[in-house]
């Protein structure tokens, strides 16, 4: 059942991201002749006015058609001044924005009801997920207190900065000898915990992380979820979606760096998450729901065609040039080239799905 969910969640960004062109470009006037989910041969569709809505058979997005978008391309008589490429340029830029406007501002608002109705976790330094196979797995249970590290209490510190100082600790302890996933970490890492009331001191060696380079004893810190004001949760939301856009942008930037290209996904991968994330629970579904959607906005503002990002890039640049379109030639040279970074994009995110797959794959809960 959750894979329905999935693909429900994916339908709607898709649907809201269409549906922002289309308001749009009937808002300023354009003709719209076809509003679709998905591509390819057409499953169902009925007609309402000018514009023909359909469901067609390949699920991999969805479109608007809006008369005039190739110059070339005829209008129906007396329909001329409606076609896309006669219209004003902060017309076309606003159309174009329209879908990844939609996306950016729906994340935002899945984000704000998340933080508002299920607050922030405040994390509290005791044991919550242990992961299979740790060096924790073998001394340490669920609920544990964490009293201290090598001796160290951090009294009067707050939670959260206790829980960093204890991460140092771990952290600072050094490796020998290399090895394929990383190094051995030899000297053990002494742990005062509290468990069914009583004190007990443990010793355990961490496992040096190569992804995250650094030791871990293999737990995350478990806490409980207390509300927040409106303000902080607008807040929250909004810190959330600049750290998504930061680390977006810089995979891009960095797409030719090996560790940047590892990060990419298709949709392959992001439904597998998805699906991951719906069986962790509504919170997690929805955090999710919300970052694909703020991703879908921004990759669509990238300035190549034939995305969103591209119209508003030649759009612009018709108004450099005072007013004198670009030759439809560079336009045509411009889309080729755009779909085959696109189809690139598609390809590192593919092969980056099937090793995750066939290797250990997914996995939203790390």
């Amino acid at each position: 059942m959750s894979w329905v969910y999935v693909f429900l969640g994916f339908c709607l960004l898709i649907l809201l991201h269409e549906a922002g062109h289309f308001v749009a470009a009937k808002a300023t006037g354009m003709r719209v002749e076809g509003f679709y989910l998905f591509f390819g041969p057409t499953l169902w569709s009925f007609k309402h006015g000018e514009t023909e809505y359909g469901v067609k058979a390949i699920p991999l997005g969805g479109y608007v058609k809006i008369n005039g978008m190739n110059p070339e391309e005829e209008m129906p008589p007396g329909e001329e001044h409606r076609a896309y490429h006669r219209q004003k340029v902060w017309k076309r830029i606003v159309v174009a924005g329209a879908g990844p406007a939609v996306n950016i501002v729906l994340a935002f608002v899945i984000l704000y009801f998340v933080f508002a109705i299920g607050g922030l976790e405040e994390y509290k330094p005791q044991v919550g997920k242990i992961e299979p196979n740790s060096p924790a797995s073998k001394v340490l249970q669920r609920g544990d207190e964490i009293v201290a590290i090598e001796g160290q209490k951090f009294a009067g510190l707050p939670a959260e900065k206790k829980i960093e100082r204890f991460g140092k600790l771990v952290a600072a302890h050094k490796c020998a000898g290399e090895q394929k996933d990383g190094c051995v970490v030899q000297t053990p890492v002494e742990l005062t915990i509290r468990r069914d009331g009583r004190l007990q001191t443990i010793s355990v060696k961490p496992h040096y992380n190569a992804e995250l380079k650094r030791p871990l004893i293999g737990f995350s810190y478990g806490g409980e979820f207390a509300p927040i004001s409106a303000s902080l949760a607008a807040s929250r939301s909004l810190d959330a979606m600049s750290e998504v856009t930061t680390h977006t942008v810089s995979k891009f930037v960095h797409i030719f760096q090996s560790e940047a290209r590892k990060e990419f996904h298709s949709v392959v991968g992001i439904s597998d998450i998805g699906h991951q994330a719906v069986d962790a629970g509504w919170r997690q579904a929805f955090l999710l729901l919300a970052l694909v959607s703020l991703s879908l906005g921004l990759i669509n503002l990238i300035p190549i065609l034939p995305l969103d990002g591209g119209h508003i890039f030649w759009a612009i640049v018709e108004k450099l040039r005072r007013g004198r379109p670009v030759s439809i030639r560079v336009m045509e040279r411009a889309t080729v080239i755009g779909f085959a970074v696109v189809l690139m994009l598609f390809a590192i995110g593919l092969s980056n799905d099937i090793g995750a797959i066939t290797g250990e794959g997914f996995n939203v809960s790390k």
